[in-house]
């Protein structure tokens, strides 16, 4: 039998925690092992609990999502967080990324993209909808960079630590591709594409696949001018 993932749900409207445990208690591999109604209370029972996942709300009462993911990112750096969201473009999703969470979904996803986005998060080797992720980061950074255009991103001399390839690999994981599409791109194994991501997480003391997006965006790797194809 697969390893259980213990799952956490964090949303202060008590009908769509009870939802989201309904689906997720339905899988074998998945177990809620707590709720809590805001940040506060997330904490705490990030603190005693320590699930594998968080589905978090962001906008709740007392500590918002974005500072408990902060939080709990920094201490329990084992925990992966999804923020919950209305709007796949929505400001608060890209602000949760940046606080540490590894993914975001919108609140009317269908069951089995829930149950399958815990599982991918939970694995580590994947991200919830990547391009709908590299589309958000693209549509922030580029109001970060028109807003800063006289203070451009200044290269981080951690990137001289990584090799040409993976440079290019961290470039691709920008892109949003995932680990079949780089080694479709670059005539490699999985295996070894698993291998340079993880190294490129190490080397740049990044926590996963889309904290390596947001860097690869803010440290001016990728250009949000260059415009990317979604």
């Amino acid at each position: 039998m697969d390893e259980i993932i213990k799952v956490m749900l964090v949303d202060d409207q008590h009908l769509l925690r009870m939802g989201f445990r309904l689906i997720l208690e339905g899988e074998a591999d998945i177990h809620v092992v707590g709720e809590a109604a805001d940040g506060v209370e997330a904490l705490a029972q990030a603190q005693s609990l320590r699930p594998d996942v968080i589905l978090m709300d962001v906008r709740m009462p007392n500590m918002d999502g974005i500072e408990a993911t902060e939080r709990i990112a920094k201490q329990f750096p084992d925990t992966k967080i999804i923020i919950l969201t209305t709007f796949d473009l929505d400001e608060y999703a890209f602000s949760g990324l940046q606080a540490g969470a590894s993914a975001f979904l919108l609140k009317d996803v269908a069951p089995e993209d829930l149950v399958s986005a815990v599982r991918l998060v939970a694995s580590g080797d994947a991200v919830v909808a990547p391009r709908v992720t590299a589309r958000l980061l693209e549509t922030y950074v580029r109001g970060a960079g028109q807003a800063s255009a006289a203070a451009p991103p200044q290269r981080d001399p951690l990137l001289d630590d990584l090799t040409p390839r993976e440079q290019e690999v961290l470039r691709a994981l920008a892109e949003g591709l995932s680990n079949a599409e780089i080694a479709h791109r670059f005539f490699l194994s999985e295996a070894t594409v698993k291998t340079h991501v993880r190294r490129i997480l190490t080397k740049l003391h990044l926590r996963d696949r889309v904290q390596a997006v947001v860097y690869a965006y803010e440290t001016g790797l990728v250009i949000p001018s260059q415009g990317l194809d979604f």
